[in-house]
């Protein structure tokens, strides 16, 4: 009984979110996006994420120009979502709006080939990959043991040694950008302007000052006190409040 009761609660749940999604988007289309962000919000609230809904939002607040939350909305899209090009070009957009522009200092060679290379892909289509060509070693496998002709047994055993060196670089890959991904704490800059301390706390000498919309990482936290990182290596601490965590 309790099952079924459950079951019964999980399915409204989903009619619910599914129906405020659908008002959501009708919102949207009258350019009534004040109601919109309240109904994808309730959404949010509720529990339930998903990449269209973060997009959706980020789309509101994109005409609504509000720099900050649009950016937001997108990146956390990105994060559900990171191989959709929609939202990385409408975060594109969303970052021309900001007042800061940073620059990115370049990784060392190395470091960026391995970067570019393994974020092309999130780490759990790479276990997919993996689990691809662990199949094809199954099927190569099989021919090189059914095989009759010296001609095919050496074409499938070549081929088992490509598939098992395609399950190792997909599997590498997608431990380093799982560590990757969880070592990085972006976090976008909400504060209208907000100055960033040399040290953690308020009486400190300002390091330089930030603007909405600007996009941050948490190195470490004191109190009420975060020092973050910018994309040009510039350090500081900046407090909790000015600061939204997209993870």
């Amino acid at each position: 009984m309790k099952k079924i009761l459950f079951l019964l609660l999980f399915l409204s749940q989903i009619t619910w979110a599914q129906k405020a999604f659908e008002q959501g988007n009708q919102y949207y289309q009258k350019e009534n996006y004040e109601a919109a962000i309240s109904s994808f919000e309730s959404i949010i609230n509720s529990g339930k994420q998903s990449a269209e809904v973060y997009f959706n939002l980020g789309n509101c607040y994109y005409k609504l120009h509000k720099v900050a939350p649009a950016i937001y909305n997108y990146e956390k899209a990105l994060l559900l979502n990171p191989n959709d090009t929609e939202i990385k070009t409408n975060l594109d957009f969303a970052r021309k709006m900001a007042i800061d522009d940073i620059k990115v200092i370049p990784k060392v060679v190395f470091n960026k080939l391995l970067s570019d290379f393994t974020s092309r892909y999130y780490y759990d289509t790479w276990a997919w990959i993996a689990v691809g060509f662990a199949f094809m070693v199954l099927l190569f496998f099989i021919g090189y043991y059914f095989s009759q002709q010296t001609v095919l047994k050496r074409f499938f055993f070549f081929g088992l040694f490509l598939w098992i060196l395609g399950i190792c670089l997909s599997t590498a890959s997608g431990f380093y950008e799982k560590s990757r991904m969880d070592n990085e704490k972006p976090a976008i800059v909400f504060a209208e302007t907000t100055s960033v301390k040399s040290e953690p706390k308020a009486s400190s000498s300002d390091a330089f000052v930030v603007h909405e919309g600007t996009k941050v990482y948490i190195l470490e936290s004191i109190a009420n006190w975060k020092k973050v990182e910018l994309t040009d290596e510039t350090t500081g601490w900046i407090e909790d409040s000015a600061i939204k965590e997209i993870k």
